[in-house]
C-alpha cells in the first residue's frame, strides 16, 4: 500500500505547478485564476479540518466540571383532570321596567345605584287627567245603579229584575188585562158582549204582557250596564295607578332612562333594576366535555378582584348544545346578600371532572425557558445535558409534562444552574448547589 503523503506536500506541490503555468507565454489567464483560487480553497479546508480535530481531541481529553446539584426523579403523581370556562357574573333578575299607560313624567325617585324595595316607586307621571277620568267613571256607575233602584252599597246580585218598578208597574198592567179578558169570556157565554168587543180585550192583554217582558228585558239590560260601569270605574282607577310606576322586586338601579317632562308612551322604559343579592356565573365549555358535569357538581369561581375563590355548584345546565360554537351553556348560583360582587365581571371556573388522574409532572424550578423554547437539564449516566420540553398546566409550583420526559428519568432540580458537567448529589452539609471544577 502506498502511503497518502502530507496536506502541506500536496498543496506546495500545487503552487509549484501555478508558477511553472504562469511562466508559459500560451496559458490563459483565466485558468491560472482558477488554479490559483482552487489552491487557497484546499489551503482554507485542510486548515479548518486541522483546527476542527485539534478541538475535537482537546475536548476528548479535557475532563468534564463536576457540579453538585440536588436531583429531581419525574414519576407519575396525582394530577386531578380540571375543565376550566371562562365566564360572567350575571344578576339573578333584570327588568326594564317601562310604563303601561302614555303621560307626562311629573317626577323621578331614584337614580343610578339606588337600592330599591319591592314597589318602591320609581316614578310619577302626570296624575291629574287621570283622577277626572276615574270620576267621571264613577258617577256613571252611580246613574246606572239609580236607574233600576239600586242603592249605593248595595250589591248587584241582590237585585231582583221582577222588583224593579217598572217591571212591577207593567206586571200590575197586565194582570189587570187578564182579569178584564176573563170577566169577558163570562159576559160571552151568556151573549152578554160581542165576539169583537172580546177580541179587543183579548189584544189589549196580549199588548200589557208585551209591555210586562219588555220592562224586564230593559231592567236585565241596566243591571248589564251596571257592570260595564263597573269595570269602566275598574279600568280608571287603574290607570290611576298606573301612573306611580314602582319596582318590581328588591334590587339595585343599574340605570335611570327618563327625567321630569319627559313624555312616555305605553312600553317605554322607565328604569332598569338588577337582583344582585344572588348573582349567577354564567359559562360555556366545549361540546366534548358536555357529557362529564352535571348539576349539585362543586365549582371553584375565581374573580379578578376578590382575593379568594368561591366554592359554589352547578345550578343548572342548557338542555342542548350551541350549534354555532358547539359549545354548552351552563350556571352557577354565587351568595352575595353583602353585594360585595357586582355584575358583569369576569371570572374563570375550575370543575374536576377526574379527581383520580395522575400525569408527569415536573417542579417549576426546574424548567428553563428562553426565546419561546422550554427545556430540562436531564441527568444521564451521571452527567447532564439539555432536553426540549412540551409543557401544560401548571399548578401550586408544579408543571405537567406533555413530551419529552419519561417516568423514571432524572432531572435538575434547579434548572438555572445547569450546564454540561458531571453531577454530584450535594452533600447533606453543604449548600444545594455548588460547582467543583
Amino acid at each position: 500500500m502506498i502511503a497518502r503523503p502530507p496536506d502541506w506536500i500536496v498543496i506546495l506541490s500545487a503552487l509549484r505547478d501555478l508558477i511553472e503555468s504562469c511562466r508559459t507565454p500560451c496559458l490563459c489567464p483565466r485558468a491560472s485564476f482558477v488554479t490559483l483560487l482552487f489552491v487557497l480553497s484546499a489551503c482554507s479546508f485542510f486548515g479548518c479540518q486541522e483546527a476542527v480535530k485539534t478541538t475535537q481531541e482537546d475536548a476528548g481529553s479535557r475532563e468534564l466540571p463536576q457540579l453538585q446539584a440536588a436531583v429531581w426523579t419525574v414519576n407519575l403523581q396525582p394530577w386531578p383532570a380540571i375543565l376550566r370556562s371562562h365566564g360572567s357574573l350575571v344578576p339573578d333578575e333584570v327588568a326594564i321596567v317601562g310604563a303601561r299607560i302614555e303621560g307626562r313624567v311629573d317626577q323621578v325617585h331614584v337614580d343610578l345605584g339606588d337600592e330599591v324595595r319591592d314597589g318602591t316607586p320609581l316614578a310619577t307621571l302626570a296624575q291629574q287627567e287621570y283622577r277626572l277620568l276615574a270620576a267621571q267613571a264613577e258617577a256613571q256607575l252611580l246613574q246606572a245603579r239609580s236607574a233600576v233602584g239600586l242603592a249605593e252599597d248595595s250589591a248587584v246580585s241582590s237585585l231582583n229584575p221582577e222588583n224593579a218598578p217598572p217591571v212591577r208597574e207593567q206586571k200590575a198592567l197586565w194582570n189587570e188585562s187578564l182579569a178584564s179578558l176573563e170577566r169577558a169570556r163570562q159576559l160571552k157565554v151568556r151573549n152578554a158582549i160581542t165576539p169583537a168587543e172580546l177580541e179587543q180585550i183579548t189584544a189589549a192583554t196580549e199588548v200589557a204582557e208585551a209591555r210586562y217582558r219588555s220592562a224586564l228585558n230593559s231592567v236585565r239590560e241596566k243591571i248589564a250596564v251596571i257592570g260595564l260601569r263597573d269595570a269602566e270605574v275598574a279600568l280608571a282607577r287603574e290607570n290611576l295607578a298606573q301612573t306611580e310606576i314602582v319596582a318590581p322586586f328588591t334590587g339595585l338601579v343599574q340605570l335611570r332612562q327618563v327625567s321630569p317632562g319627559s313624555y312616555v308612551r305605553p312600553g317605554d322604559p322607565i328604569a332598569t333594576v338588577v337582583r344582585t343579592d344572588l348573582l349567577r356565573f354564567r359559562g360555556i365549555i366545549p361540546e366534548r366535555y358536555a357529557l362529564q358535569i352535571s348539576i349539585g357538581q362543586q365549582v371553584t369561581v375565581d374573580v379578578e378582584s376578590v382575593t379568594e375563590p368561591l366554592l359554589v355548584q352547578i345550578s343548572r345546565i342548557s338542555p342542548a348544545v350551541d350549534l354555532s360554537s358547539r359549545s354548552l351553556l351552563f350556571e352557577a348560583v354565587i351568595e352575595n346578600q353583602q353585594r360585595k360582587l357586582r355584575s358583569g365581571l369576569f371570572a374563570e371556573a375550575r370543575i374536576v371532572t377526574d379527581p383520580e388522574a395522575t400525569a408527569l409532572v415536573i417542579p417549576e424550578s426546574s424548567l428553563v425557558e428562553f426565546a419561546g423554547a422550554e427545556k430540562v437539564w436531564k441527568v444521564e449516566d451521571g452527567q447532564s445535558r439539555e432536553q426540549q420540553v412540551l409543557t401544560g398546566e401548571r399548578r401550586s409550583g408544579q408543571i405537567l409534562v406533555l413530551q419529552g420526559l419519561q417516568p423514571g428519568d432524572q432531572i435538575l432540580l434547579d434548572g438555572a444552574s445547569g450546564r454540561v458537567a458531571r453531577i454530584k448529589p450535594p452533600a447533606a452539609d453543604s449548600a444545594p448547589e455548588t460547582v467543583d471544577e
